[in-house]
């Protein structure tokens, strides 16, 4: 058997974000049990369907991306109590059909989300939103664990960067549960 792929679709562009960061430990997290990469979407432009045919290279590239991967784990901040307008915008993309002959790409996918933020509320009321829209769009959603980690400030180390303190359990539980309902799919 192939190994795994995992894509993580982080919702913030912010280089150094945390969910950024977050993604990264699970990546470490993964370690060798299976292919785990980062979208970079910030070059994706505003849906709009005037541009929609032909495809924009972009978003041909991160198409074909989530094609490739077994499962998409999103890391989502929340903004005023929603997953972030970039996140929104390349799910629409990633939404539409492909062609008349081939349907949209996220259909069937297996999906984990996480999230941390510097508020009291984690990311779950974003985390919610989210799993409603890629629900109706057909994704297979791992609901249990979801991990949502409030109060940033509180795992970062010296530097500002994250260090995961109390939260490093929960998100390797969710990587482990992550691959296995992966693997579980693939089996089908």
């Amino acid at each position: 058997m192939n190994k795994i792929k995992i894509l993580a679709i982080v919702g913030s562009l912010r280089k150094d974000s945390y969910n950024r960061q977050l993604a990264l430990a699970a990546k470490e997290i993964i370690g060798d049990r299976a292919v785990f990469n980062l979208l970079e979407y910030k070059d994706i432009p505003m849906m709009n369907q005037d541009i929609e045919f032909p495809t924009p290279e972009s978003v041909k590239r991160v198409r074909e991306e989530v094609k490739s991967s077994d499962g998409i784990w999103f890391f989502t901040p929340e903004y005023n109590h929603f997953f972030p307008g970039v996140l929104k915008n390349l799910i629409d993309w990633l939404s539409r059909p492909v062609s008349d002959k081939e349907p949209q790409v996220l259909a069937g996918k297996p999906a984990a989300i996480s999230g941390i933020s510097p508020g009291m509320s984690g990311t779950g009321i974003a985390q919610d939103h989210l799993v409603t829209l890629i629900s109706f769009l057909n994704m297979n959603v791992m609901n249990v664990p979801r991990l949502t980690i409030p109060n940033a400030m509180q795992q970062l180390d010296r530097d500002g960067k994250l260090a995961l303190k109390e939260s490093y359990p929960y998100l390797e539980r969710q990587a482990n549960a992550f691959l296995d309902f992966i693997k579980k799919q693939i089996e089908k």
